[in-house]
């Protein structure tokens, strides 16, 4: 994880980050005054951000804005107050409407960026000045400092390609803490194909089946909110193992790129988790990430318990073979 310290100063009103990266400077400079890339890391997992404004210039204001996995939304300005590429910076960021007007009640904080090198790459070190110490505790209270650990650890996948950072490495997962689950996995084929895979019946049956010696016995696809998926699996022959399925409701769907719903074991009354599924292209591939949200640690651990990381890998490179044949 980039992050590798936050200080938290009430007596000067200011909180500092501190991220190591394995990237020259300049690198790290482009991610930051890019609003394409901004948009892969700026929102922590489950709230992927879209710039909608960007004028780099000092004086120039850009408009961003954070979507929730149950729709919520939160939107956000930049005022540029400072700009030095490669080095540095500075920013006043503000709640805001969805027209970019900052919000009455809600504090705005003055950022820095400092970007230096270092004998592994580089070193971002952040500062924010709060007006007061209540608007540092708001802040701080509203999940500031984890949602800033969470976004940073993003970066990594953005600073390298796409291949170099994920190719040959399977199923990854991460544990984001004590309800959050993140798992990536690169698949060697275009976004597009990767969405019908998941959103047609005929592809979907053809990978979704995890180890060897199982079948779907039931595929019902959702693809709009408020609409329920089903899917329903069996042993075949002499695999070990009892007949399975889930259910749930489709919650939010951006095609191609996202989509979130609900998920419960059928025949059950839970646990529900929430599964956030973004898929990122480029060169070709797609990075599949899924953000799986737990309702507590014991429900996190007795499902990854299940060997859930392997299926899903057994099914990903199905997946791969799937597409390489449409």
């Amino acid at each position: 994880m980039p992050v590798t310290d936050v200080i938290t100063d009430p007596e000067n009103l200011t909180m500092t980050v501190i991220a190591d990266f394995a990237a020259p400077v300049e690198r790290v400079w482009s991610a930051y005054s890019d609003p394409r890339q901004l948009e892969r890391f700026w929102g922590p997992p489950g709230w992927p951000a879209t710039f909608t404004a960007w004028d780099h210039t000092v004086g120039g204001r850009a408009q961003y804005s954070m979507s929730g996995p149950r729709g919520e939304r939160s939107s956000g300005s930049w005022e540029f107050l400072a700009i030095e590429a490669p080095h540095r910076f500075e920013v006043i960021d503000s709640f805001a409407d969805e027209d970019g007007t900052p919000l009455e009640g809600f504090p705005a904080t003055r950022m820095t960026f400092d970007f230096e090198p270092t004998a592994d790459g580089s070193r971002m070190v952040s500062k924010s000045y709060f007006p007061s110490v209540e608007a540092l505790e708001q802040l701080v209270g509203m999940g500031m400092v984890e949602g800033l650990k969470m976004a940073m650890a993003q970066l990594d996948v953005v600073l390298q390609d796409l291949r170099e950072f994920a190719q040959g490495k399977g199923t990854q997962v991460e544990l984001l803490d004590d309800t959050h689950v993140r798992i990536t996995r690169l698949v060697d084929g275009p976004r597009d194909l990767v969405w019908r895979a998941y959103n047609e019946e005929e592809l979907m049956r053809q990978w979704m089946l995890g180890p060897d010696g199982w079948e779907m016995t039931e595929c019902v696809i959702a693809t709009e909110p408020g609409q329920q998926h089903r899917t329903s699996w069996a042993p075949v022959g002499d695999t070990e193992g009892e007949p399975f399925g889930f259910e749930g409701e489709v919650l939010l769907v951006d095609a191609p790129r996202r989509a979130v719903t609900t998920e419960r074991m059928i025949g059950t009354d839970g646990p529900e988790t929430l599964n956030d599924l973004n898929l990122y292209e480029e060169d070709g591939a797609t990075l599949v990430t899924l953000l799986i949200e737990y309702p507590d640690k014991e429900t996190r651990d007795m499902i990854l318990a299940t060997g859930m990381a392997e299926g899903m890998e057994a099914s990903y490179a199905r997946l791969e073979s799937t597409l390489l044949k449409v």
